[in-house]
C-alpha cells in the first residue's frame, strides 16, 4: 500500500529527520540506480497541539509571561519565558507535582477497587507517591520496538534508584497492549509483578486503561518524561512534546523526534546515534546508560538545591526547554509547514496542468511517454577532463537518440557530504566542433579541484521544468 502511494503522489514525507531518512532507505527500490539521498521523500516533523496539553497553571504562566496570543502566528521562538523568575517557575513545577501525586493516588484507588482489591489495599493507594519526589513518566503503547521493559533490564538497580532515601524518586507508568499481542501483555505483567513489590509499592504505579485523560495528566505532572524505542523503528513520536509546555523535560533514546530536538542544555540521551537491530547486548548497554544518566545526571540536577531550595540547574534546563521546543515541536509549526512547503506548491502544480484544458498536462504525459520510449537511445561518448585555473574541466559527449536536448539535463554528481548535501551541477551544452563526434552533443562542467577528478561522475537525468524528478519520471544513466 504504501508503494501504490507513493506512486500516486506528487510529493511524500515522513515525520521526522530521521523518518525522511529511514524511509528514502525504505523506498530506494522503486528508484534503481538512483543515490539514496535523492530518492523523493523528504519530512515534516510531528507538531502537538500545544493548548490541548497545557495544565491550567501552565496556561497561567505563560498567558502572564507571553500573551494570550502566544500560540498564534509564527512561533519562531518564545523567549518571554525567560523573564519568569526562578521562585515563580518552581512553584509552577511543584503544583503539577501535587497534582500528579493527587491524580495518581485517585486513579490508583478507583483501580483496585474495580479489580476487587481489599479495602486495605484500596486505603493504601492514598499513601503511594510523595510531592517533594521526582517524578518519572512511562507511558505507550506496549509493542516490543518501544522496549516498555528496557527499565527493568536490572530490577534491583531500578528498585534501589526509586527507593534511594536521600535522593527518592517516583515512577508512574501507564500503557495497553493489543488484544493479539501476547508480548506486549508479558512486558505489562512484568511491570505489574514489580510494582507489587514491597520495597517499591510505595515509589511506583502502573495506570491501565491509557486514554487521553490519564494522558493528559501524566504529561501536566511528571518532571521527567522517559522514552525507551528501539532505533530507528519510532518515526516521530508525539508524547514527548506534550510535556514541553508544562515545564517537563526528557530522556529518551536518540530516535523519532528527540533525534533533531536533543541537546544538553534541554534534556538527556541514551544510544550512540546508531542503528543496532534487536541484539540483546546492545539493549542491555543501553538500559544501563539509561540507570547511569538517571543515578549521575537527571536525579542530581533534581536534587542539587541552591540557599532558596530551588534546584536552579534543572529549572535552566526546563527554561530553555519551554522556549527553543515547544514552539518548535507545535501544531502551529507543523501546519505552517505543511502548507508552505507541500500544500501550497501541490495546489499551484495543479493549477497549471488543469488550466487551459490541461495543456500542461497533457504535454507532461507526453514528454513522460517519449522519456520512456527513448532512454535506452541515450548514450555517453568520450570523457575528457583538464586543469584550468585550480578547476576540474570535465567535457562530456552525450547521444540522445530522438530526444531533444531540452528534455534532459546533463549533471556532475559527487556523493553527499558529511552533512548530508549531495553536490550536483548542471552541464552546460556547447557547440560542438562540426563532424566531432556524430550525432552527439558536447556538454561543459568546471568545478573547484578541491576534490580529485575522480569523485565526480557525469549522468543523464530526464528534465521538464514542471515535472518532479525522479518521482514523475525515473529514469537515469550513469557515465562509465
Amino acid at each position: 500500500m504504501a508503494y501504490l502511494a507513493l506512486r500516486g503522489s506528487g510529493q511524500v514525507n515522513g515525520v521526522s529527520r530521521l523518518h525522511g531518512r529511514v524511509s528514502r532507505r525504505i523506498f530506494q527500490p522503486l528508484f534503481p540506480r538512483w543515490p539514496e539521498a535523492e530518492v523523493p521523500v523528504q519530512h515534516v516533523t510531528n507538531g502537538v497541539h500545544v493548548p490541548t496539553w497545557d495544565s491550567s497553571d501552565a496556561d497561567k504562566l505563560w498567558t502572564e509571561s507571553c500573551g494570550r496570543d502566544r500560540w498564534r502566528g509564527t512561533l519562531e521562538s518564545v523567549p518571554c519565558m525567560n523573564s519568569v523568575s526562578d521562585e515563580n517557575l518552581w512553584e509552577f513545577r511543584r503544583k503539577g507535582s501535587q497534582s500528579i501525586v493527587g491524580f495518581v493516588r485517585r486513579r490508583l484507588a478507583q483501580q483496585r477497587l474495580q479489580q476487587g482489591a481489599s479495602l486495605e489495599q484500596i486505603s493504601a493507594a492514598q499513601s503511594v507517591f510523595d510531592p517533594q519526589c521526582l517524578t518519572l513518566g512511562f507511558a505507550r503503547r506496549f509493542a516490543t520496538y518501544k522496549r516498555p521493559n528496557l527499565l527493568l533490564h536490572d530490577p534491583e538497580r531500578l528498585a534501589r534508584i526509586l527507593t534511594n532515601r536521600q535522593h527518592p524518586v517516583q515512577l508512574v507508568v501507564a500503557g495497553k497492549a493489543h488484544p493479539q499481542d501476547y508480548d506486549g501483555q508479558a512486558m505489562i505483567k512484568q511491570w505489574n509483578d514489580f510494582i507489587a513489590r514491597p520495597d517499591v509499592s510505595k515509589s511506583a504505579a502502573f495506570l491501565a486503561d491509557y486514554d487521553l485523560d490519564l494522558t493528559s495528566h501524566l504529561v501536566q505532572g511528571v518532571d521527567l518524561w522517559l522514552n525507551t524505542p528501539r532505533r530507528p523503528w519510532e518515526a516521530s513520536g508525539t508524547s514527548g512534546m506534550k510535556v514541553l509546555v508544562n515545564g517537563g523535560l526528557n530522556l529518551s533514546e536518540l530516535d523519532g523526534w528527540w533525534a533533531e530536538a536533543y541537546s544538553p542544555e534541554v534534556g538527556w540521551a541514551i544510544g550512540d546515534g546508531q542503528e543496532h537491530g534487536d541484539d540483546p547486548n546492545w539493549d542491555a548497554y543501553e538500559a544501563n546508560e539509561l540507570y547511569d544518566v538517571l543515578e549521575k545526571q537527571v536525579i542530581p540536577a533534581f536534587y542539587n538545591r541552591d540557599q532558596r531550595g530551588i534546584p536552579s540547574g534543572w529549572l535552566k534546563m526546563m527554561r530553555t526547554s519551554m522556549v527553543q521546543l515547544t514552539p518548535r515541536f507545535s501544531s502551529n509549526r507543523a501546519v505552517r509547514e505543511y502548507v508552505e512547503k507541500y500544500y501550497l506548491p501541490a495546489a499551484a502544480a495543479y493549477r497549471c496542468r488543469t488550466e487551459s484544458k490541461s495543456l500542461l498536462g497533457i504535454e507532461l504525459t507526453n514528454w513522460s511517454k517519449s522519456i520512456a520510449q527513448q532512454w535506452s537511445n541515450v548514450r555517453f561518448g568520450p570523457v575528457t577532463i583538464r586543469e584550468k585555473d585550480s578547476q576540474h574541466v570535465f567535457e562530456v559527449w552525450v547521444s540522445l537518440g530522438k530526444l531533444d536536448p531540452g528534455d534532459v539535463e546533463v549533471q556532475l554528481y559527487a556523493e553527499p557530504r558529511a552533512d548530508g548535501a549531495v553536490f550536483r551541477q548542471k552541464m552546460t551544452l556547447v557547440q560542438a566542433p562540426p563532424g566531432s563526434v556524430g550525432d552527439s552533443l558536447l556538454y561543459r562542467a568546471s568545478v573547484p579541484a578541491t576534490l580529485p577528478a575522480s569523485d565526480y561522475t557525469p549522468r543523464v537525468i530526464p528534465f521538464h521544468p514542471n515535472a518532479s524528478v525522479p518521482l514523475e519520471a525515473v529514469q537515469i544513466l550513469w557515465q562509465h
